[in-house]
């Protein structure tokens, strides 16, 4: 076959790890696609801001991975497609889990040779492989992982530490051996690790994205009386203790306010629109 196209579309690779199987981070150089004044302006303003599109793309040499359902774009080669339901108990906790967490109760595996593609976002993403460890994550951040990896999910220890941390009930677990794909709500630059070795990090907010499984969170008042507490000008922090990494996101309030603001403007312009009307 024949045709006037000339494929020179590649990918830049921002990342790669390789346990089982090979994960690569993939990043369209740019997009180019718009065929009406309105995406034309909305690819401006990704391009000028250098947002760009990436793509997780995983190579498996018989070898097996876990995705989040929803996650698979493509893929090419003998790979079979299963899911684990387990028992009737199994299952039941799995639905839990769901209604708790918000992640699908159902991750497929998929199993065999060849390349799969994940869906392409204008997100960020991250690999992390783990030797025997846990990892505990917020929701919405698992995207897929190698068949080693349990995905469970962990309970607060105490309703005040769910209720007044911020970080919900319940949170996702990954334990094992291989590659992790999280999604960040943040690039790799504003994320910050903090090691700990028998130590304390307080924090004053939940923009905590990840601790491994030895680190013990609690809520406590900033000082030890109240009446410190009220007069510092802060109330309560989210503590961390033990050993082991903790990553934080300091920018995660300045998006969340960005995009109030904006969402603020918009409704006061449409309001003035409509009383012009």
């Amino acid at each position: 076959m024949r045709s006037s196209l000339n494929f020179t579309n590649k990918l830049n690779m921002l990342a790669q790890m390789e346990y089982d199987s090979k994960f690569q981070i993939l990043e369209y150089e740019s997009l180019d696609g718009a065929t009406d004044v309105e995406t034309a302006f909305g690819l401006n303003i990704i391009r000028k801001n250098g947002i760009k599109l990436k793509q997780v793309r995983i190579i498996l040499e018989n070898s097996a991975v876990r995705l989040e359902t929803g996650a698979l774009s493509y893929m090419k080669g003998d790979i079979e497609i299963k899911n684990k339901l387990g028992g009737v108990l199994e299952l039941g906790k799995k639905l839990i889990s769901s209604k708790l967490t918000g992640e699908t109760v159902f991750k497929p595996i998929y199993k065999g040779t060849g390349e799969i593609f994940l869906e392409p976002s204008f997100g960020h993403f991250a690999l992390i492989e783990l030797e025997d460890d846990e990892i505990i994550i917020d929701d919405g951040m698992f995207f897929a992982c190698e068949e080693g990896i349990e995905i469970d999910v962990t309970m607060q220890k105490n309703i005040s530490s769910a209720l007044l941390g911020n970080e919900g009930l319940c949170q996702t677990r990954l334990e094992g051996s291989g590659i992790v794909v999280i999604k960040t709500p943040v690039p790799e630059s504003e994320i910050f690790k903090c090691v700990l070795i028998n130590d304390t990090l307080k924090v004053d907010g939940n923009f905590v994205i990840l601790r491994t499984g030895n680190i013990e969170f609690s809520v406590e008042k900033s000082s030890k009386s109240i009446v410190d507490s009220l007069t510092n000008g802060e109330g309560l922090v989210n503590v961390y203790r033990g050993s082991g990494e903790v990553w934080l996101m300091p920018t995660k309030s300045i998006y969340k306010d960005l995009h109030m603001s904006r969402v603020t403007n918009s409704t006061k312009l449409q309001d003035t629109n409509d009383e012009e009307i």
